[in-house]
């Protein structure tokens, strides 16, 4: 669960990719000064180290790798040195969360610690390290690069005069999509499973107020949030990153010293410990429980689910009026049972289609099958907050693949020219800026068709 929802991109929308410094290789070449951006130093070591990485994970270069690359790390010192300039920070609890999920799908692709060590040539530590680095890197990239586009808009007009320009080859295929509908029921959760998990916080907090135990301790051994790594710490927040329950409470804690009562939020039941108050932002530590849903109760939300089902497929009611008053899926219950689609765009361009690959798997199975109208059976899938929950889901269309067009696919229209718009003011922007800072490129670096102007004075 991530009681913070942290909208960090590592790749920005404008194709700026921030890479990770980890090769593979040991540094086997005489080293030498490549490029110098401001009072910092680019190292051929650092292009050979860079270029090995995106060998090993396919990643695109665009021409010559020794001509791209130490352009894409001299485009990142750039707004670095921007973001120190207007003090952009991330929680350093938030990097070290993703560096341990990094880390563990690392282990889980290549079977051990010791492989990954292996196959990185370096120790997990090190590793570390190196994975903190870049994906705090890549977040204070992401925040600059937002906060330089954050007015962007568009108009209708706007948006016709784009796509009516645009070159009949740049016109996005869009593959076959979908538009669904959903119901969910959360199984009943026995009242002695609860009392178990708050009689379990309990003993956690009377042992660290009396002294007995140490907070962040009890989070690595017990917690089941992904803080646990970290001790339980959130890092510094404001009251948006939480839910309302436990911001209430986090922000009311005024000794660090003692232990929050017992808050039942969405994702569980927590406790929580003051670490510092800063102005309107807090660090707090917690401790998150989740009571355990037997078989049985999964079976009996199955079944009653199915019950349901047959009464919209009989007609006595509507699959839209059974989802406004028996789903319990907070994000659909008001909107008809409609699933929407942020997926890797913001909330301002949430659609209600789908690819297929962009569905839960659970759904997706579900959906391929079923004609347009149909309701299918009741299943068992993960919700947003990775609890087992019963559902069913009605397809509501099916959209065959076609060139995008401006009645069907006005959003994602849209979404190309406000990227488009997005691209000229941060190419405008950087090239202002190379010509405002000291860059010095080494002769045998120079023979290049760069992306940016302004490089070579």
């Amino acid at each position: 669960m991530k009681i913070k929802i942290l909208k960090y991109s590592l790749i920005a929308a404008t194709g700026l990719a921030v890479f990770p410094l980890l090769g593979q290789t040991e540094k086997n070449i005489v080293d030498e000064v490549a490029w110098v951006v401001g009072d910092e130093a680019i190292f051929r070591s650092d292009i050979e180290e860079q270029y090995q990485q995106m060998r090993s994970e396919g990643a695109r270069i665009s021409g010559d790798p020794y001509c791209f690359i130490p352009e894409q790390l001299a485009v990142e010192k750039l707004y670095l040195h921007q973001a120190k300039m207007d003090t952009i920070e991330v929680p350093e609890s938030s990097v070290r969360s993703s560096v341990e999920q990094r880390i563990n799908y690392f282990i889980t692709q290549l079977g051990s610690k010791e492989k990954v060590e292996e196959y990185f040539h370096k120790s997990l530590p090190v590793l570390r390290e190196s994975l903190a680095d870049m994906m705090r890197n890549g977040s204070i990239v992401s925040q600059v690069q937002r906060n330089l586009t954050q007015d962007v808009t568009s108009t209708p007009n706007e948006v016709r005069k784009y796509f009516d320009n645009l070159p009949k080859d740049s016109i996005p295929y869009v593959p076959m999509q979908v538009e669904a509908q959903i119901i969910t029921l959360n199984p009943n959760i026995p009242r002695q499973e609860i009392e178990d998990v708050k009689a379990r916080l309990r003993e956690y907090s009377e042992k660290v107020n009396n002294g007995e135990a140490n907070f962040s301790t009890l989070a690595r051994m017990y917690s089941e949030d992904g803080s646990a790594m970290q001790g339980g710490e959130l890092g510094f927040n404001g009251r948006a990153a939480w839910v309302p329950e436990f911001a209430n409470v986090a922000f009311n804690l005024s000794d660090p010293k003692k232990v929050s009562r017992i808050v039942e939020t969405e994702y569980g039941y927590h406790i929580i410990q003051l670490i510092e108050k800063r102005g309107d932002m807090v660090n707090v530590r917690h401790i998150l429980l989740t009571p355990k849903v037997s078989q049985k109760d999964l079976d009996d939300a199955t079944n009653r689910l199915d019950s349901i089902r047959k009464e919209i497929v009989a007609g006595a009611f509507t699959f839209e009026e059974a989802a406004g008053f028996i789903s319990q899926d907070k994000d659909t219950r008001n909107n008809r049972g409609v699933l929407m689609n942020s997926n890797e765009y913001s909330d301002l361009y949430r659609s209600s289609k789908f690819e297929m690959q962009d569905l839960p798997t659970e759904i997706s199975k579900r959906i391929e099958k079923m004609n347009p109208g149909d309701v299918s059976e009741a299943f068992i899938m993960k919700n947003n907050n990775h609890k087992d929950v019963a559902a069913i889901v009605k397809l509501t269309e099916r959209i065959p693949g076609h060139r995008a067009n401006l009645s069907d696919d006005y959003s994602l229209i849209k979404r190309m020219y406000e990227n488009y718009k997005k691209e000229q003011i941060l190419k405008e922007w950087l090239e202002n800026k190379i010509k405002q800072t000291y860059v010095r490129i080494e002769p045998g670096w120079q023979n290049c068709e760069f992306k940016y102007e302004g490089w070579i004075k």
